[in-house]
């Protein structure tokens, strides 16, 4: 449960980065309300956990869909001497989190 909400996290704080230089992907009002939300059902004995933030691209998928504890340590060194764009999200693993 606590993977799920941390990953539901990630996505609302990429999404929230996206919005600071392209506005109009976050949205307004209620659309911009990143939450997450966490509904049990007793009859169907479920958790759905629900969040407004953006998922993984195709290119995100192929480079760290099970790939198990992958640093990003040395891409983000790598990128930091190259002068490029140093964006934290998801640089340092897929959901492992301590």
């Amino acid at each position: 449960l606590r993977e799920l909400i941390s990953n539901a996290s990630d996505a609302c704080d990429k999404i929230r980065f996206i919005g600071l230089t392209e506005p109009e992907k976050l949205g307004e009002g209620e659309a911009a309300d990143l939450s997450i939300k966490i509904e049990a059902n007793k009859e169907a004995k479920t958790l759905s956990i629900t969040d407004k933030g953006i998922g993984m691209s195709k290119a995100d998928l192929v480079n760290n869909l099970g790939t198990i504890a992958k640093s990003g340590t040395s891409s983000f060194l790598e990128a930091m001497q190259k002068g490029q764009d140093l964006n934290l999200i998801g640089q340092f693993g897929v959901g492992f989190y301590s």
